[in-house]
């Protein structure tokens, strides 16, 4: 089949079932705004966790639709951007990693559109319109799952400028550090940019561009997140996760978002099989939409 031929969620930048209700007014978005100590504690250590996103019959939808769409054998997995079934460099360990499943099932679409998810994220980015950057799912299996090496998001995108991005993580598993969830480097985002290491490869491979001042300073914490709960993160923040040898899995989805108005860096593709941005233009278009522009909503 080709992938013309499947339908392709990321034509629709709103919500395309009912898995949430969008809020119709300012006071209904009042119960979704985080209160100004979060927002201090985010500014400080580079990160804020522990944020519910999730109810449980929707974490299962979404779970469901994993199973589905991580099979490499159906049509419509060709709409992901990447797709690794295994990109570890350990042959004995598992890593699934992927990038795109908001444009193949209603729920991966619309979780981008969570109001919890959309508010947090404008007042971190500071108050601003957000614009959707790309998605990702995490997967470690049990027993032999693989490891996220030490990293910063951002040293992967610097083909687009200034640096006002976001992450979001969020558990599909209750994650423990049993079963590899992230850890940590507190206010490890006041370090500058670093050399980028490979990401599914040596945990430590980090360390060599650090220097002995931040190394005495490497003190990661575990992130441990009930299953629907998130966590979000400065893209400058180091952040990596050890592997999984529970008889648990460790399932996760990722939202990367930028502050509207960021723009091209390169005249190459910004993600796979979309079309290319030319250089100093703003980031627009089909594959990254406006998910909130709070001006409007908070009217």
């Amino acid at each position: 089949m080709n992938t013309d031929q499947l339908k392709d969620l990321s034509s629709f930048h709103q919500p395309v079932s009912d898995f949430f209700k969008w809020p119709k007014n300012k006071s209904e978005w009042e119960q979704y705004l985080l209160s100004d100590e979060q927002i201090s504690f985010f500014k400080e250590n580079g990160y804020l966790s522990g944020i519910k996103f999730l109810e449980d019959w929707q974490v299962d939808q979404l779970n469901q639709d994993l199973i589905r769409i991580s099979d490499p054998n159906l049509p419509d997995h060709t709409l992901f951007h990447q797709f690794f079934s295994n990109a570890s460099t350990d042959p004995n360990s598992v890593l699934f990693h992927a990038l795109g499943a908001w444009r193949i099932t209603p729920a991966f679409h619309d979780v981008l559109w969570n109001p919890a998810f959309v508010m947090a994220a404008s007042q971190l980015l500071g108050n601003n319109a957000v614009r959707f950057w790309h998605d990702q799912l995490f997967c470690k299996p049990a027993k032999h799952g693989g490891v996220v090496a030490w990293h910063q998001d951002y040293s992967y995108w610097t083909r687009t400028i200034p640096l006002q991005h976001l992450t979001c993580w969020v558990a599909l598993d209750d994650a423990t550090t049993e079963n590899g969830c992230m850890y940590y480097v507190p206010k490890s985002h006041q370090w500058g940019l670093l050399e980028k290491p490979e990401l599914a490869g040596e945990m430590d491979g980090l360390m060599e561009f650090l220097t002995e001042e931040q190394k005495a300073a490497f003190k990661p914490i575990p992130i441990e997140l009930g299953k629907g709960y998130g966590t979000f993160h400065h893209p400058l923040l180091i952040h990596g996760s050890y592997e999984n040898k529970s008889d648990r899995s460790r399932r996760a989805f990722v939202l990367n978002m930028f502050a509207d108005g960021t723009i091209s860096d390169t005249d190459k593709e910004l993600m796979p099989g979309t079309p290319a941005i030319p250089k100093g233009e703003k980031i627009t278009g089909q594959y990254f939409p406006i998910l909130i522009d709070p001006k409007k909503e908070m009217a």
